[in-house]
This record gives structure tokens, sequence and C-alpha cells, in this order.
């Protein structure tokens, strides 16, 4: 578990991520509206060497950004309610491909996306922070695979 203090913390934490990731890494992004996902995932971004501005891609569902070496391909499942739905948003085109695929929201899709891939949930600490000051947050990661082992402790290593 890694508790960020602000905002560019939690950037740094998905830079450190981001470099750690390969091919076909998918990470579930859970949290509560404004816990901090996108935030994590534009850091993620940074960390795969993504130049373009990262934003939640809530109304067009998927973005893709080209990093250094690999495709960012950056999920918003947010306005979903259905796993019927998941058939026009590209997903299953990009699981385990070509690329890194961030999903938010993605939790409650969690039996069609498989059990190759990372949990990531992110948590607003708003108890640990004065009035009017932004909470720390805690990430916490869950692995269901192998690789989401390495991945977890390596993450847990570099910023833990």
């Amino acid at each position: 578990m890694i508790v960020t203090r602000s905002a560019d913390q939690t950037i740094a934490v998905g830079r450190q991520l981001g470099g750690l990731l390969r091919a076909g890494d998918v990470l579930v992004l859970t949290g509560d509206l404004g816990a901090g996902k996108t935030q994590l995932t534009k850091g993620i971004a940074q960390g795969m060497g993504v130049a373009d501005d990262v934003t939640s891609p809530t109304f067009t569902i998927e973005m893709v950004y080209e990093g250094t070496e690999l495709p960012l391909y950056h999920f918003d499942l947010y306005r979903l309610d259905d796993p019927d739905q998941l058939e026009d948003t590209g997903l299953f085109d990009v699981l385990g491909a070509d690329g890194v695929c961030v999903i938010e929201w993605g939790e409650q899709f969690a039996d069609q996306i498989g059990p190759e891939r990372l949990d990531v949930f992110v948590t607003r600490l708003d108890d640990e922070a004065a009035p009017g000051q932004e909470p720390p947050r805690q990430v916490r990661l869950v692995a269901h695979d192998v690789r989401g082992q390495e991945l977890a402790a390596a993450l847990e290593a570099v910023a833990g």
C-alpha cells in the first residue's frame, strides 16, 4: 500500500508504475469520483513516454496514446452498466495485445476482463485532511496473476 499526499505524488507513483509496464499488462483502476484514478493514469502515461495530455475518456470511452515503445489504451467504463456494451468499446481488441490497458471503472466487468490483471484501488483519505485541504490518497494493489504480483512487488519496492 502506498500513500500519496498530493496530486503530484499520485502522478509520480503512476510514473513509476508506467516505467514497469510491458505489452499485455492490464490495470483496472477502482475508486470513487475524484479519488485520483486519472491523476494516476497521467503518471502511468508519463512513465511510458506519452507526450500527450491524458484526460479521462468518460464520453469517448477509449483514448489511445502512443508511448515511447508501447501504446497506452485508456478506457473509462463509468457510463456502461451491462457486459454486452463492452463489445462496442474496443476493449476486447486490445486486452493482452501490443500495449498497456488502463481501465477506469472496470471493476464491475472483472469477469469479462479476466484474471490477467492488476487491480489498483485509489482511495481518498478524507479523515486525514484538515478542512479545506486536499486529502491524501491510498493506492492499494491487488494482483490476480503472476505478472500482477511482479508489478505490485516492483512498485512497492520503488514507491513504498
